[in-house]
């Protein structure tokens, strides 16, 4: 990795020695901290919104405590939410990239982080339970771009117990999918921790659906899709959304998600898959771009 250095990063303590531009497990410690502990300006400038809008009294002290907690946290560089994760990573690089040392470098600054962030150790075996300390998900994607890109997106359980998936028929149509998606986010309630960003992935198979579903949260709130007929898609459902009343927390009010965030793919003739993946308030992820400097 000697030949890459860090081109754009705003990591959460500023440093300017030769070692701390390269990718190593500093740098991705640093990403995890700025991920864990100060959430992007786009979602906090959407709570804020949100909270000159709510109507509703506990509503708009549900989001105060939101946004004073978010503020407490990046003075303090201590975690936004008790809850930091699984933490997933998207890695995008170029063809020739050593897939197996970006994870070795990954893997051993997760172990290093879970301490000194600290990171509450949330990865157990499925069927033991037995705890397993932190294992990072890593999805990685290749590119003919000279660099690597590294996105850390820590994924509570309170939102990702609420995902769902429906095999829909082509006769459901666009009618069966809003109405999965609004009875999805009816169902959660105040689990997920609203105001939520709402993820929907539809067409591939199963998985491609979740997965483009997932994807949808990376995305900056406020940033619609580029298709104008999704967009129109996604500015519907939000105000059908917020007309459930759920609100921040589920306490009540007109703040239940702050967007729909739709991503779509082709599917076959005979099937719809759509998938829901809710994210909380604390809209986590941090990205670090890395440059080929041959």
């Amino acid at each position: 990795m000697d030949s890459y250095r860090i081109s754009e990063f705003n990591p959460y303590t500023q440093s300017t020695t030769e070692e701390d531009k390269m990718l190593n497990e500093k740098t991705i410690i640093d990403l995890l901290k700025k991920a864990e502990c100060d959430l992007p300006e786009d979602v906090e400038s959407a709570l804020e919104s949100a909270f000159e809008k709510e109507q509703n009294k506990i509503g708009r002290i549900q989001l105060k405590n939101i946004l004073d907690n978010i503020r407490y946290a990046r003075e303090n560089s201590v975690p936004l939410c008790q809850d930091t994760g699984i933490l997933r990573f998207y890695v995008r690089m170029a063809k020739g990239t050593d897939q197996n040392e970006i994870r070795d470098i990954i893997n051993r600054a997760v172990e290093k982080a879970t301490e000194d962030i600290p990171l509450r150790p949330n990865s157990v075996d499925s069927l033991k339970r037995d705890n397993l300390g932190n294992i990072p998900e890593i999805e990685f994607e290749l590119t003919t771009d000279k660099f690597i890109e590294i996105t850390a997106f820590p994924k509570g359980a309170g939102a990702e117990n609420m995902s769902a998936l429906a095999m829909l028929t082509p006769a459901d149509g666009l009618g069966g999918i809003k109405k999965f998606i609004i009875e999805t986010v009816k169902k959660a309630g105040g689990n997920p921790c609203p105001p939520t960003i709402v993820g929907v992935g539809i067409g591939g198979l199963s998985d491609t659906a979740m997965k483009l579903a997932k994807r949808a949260l990376l995305r900056k709130v406020g940033n619609p899709s580029p298709d104008r007929e999704t967009a129109d898609l996604e500015r519907k459902l939000l105000e059908e959304i917020n007309s459930l009343e759920i609100g921040p927390m589920g306490l009540g009010g007109n703040s239940t998600s702050l967007a729909v965030h739709i991503e779509t793919a082709p599917c076959h003739t005979g099937s719809l898959p759509v998938a829901v993946n809710l994210q909380c308030w604390a809209d986590r992820r941090a990205t670090v771009r890395i440059s080929d400097t041959n």
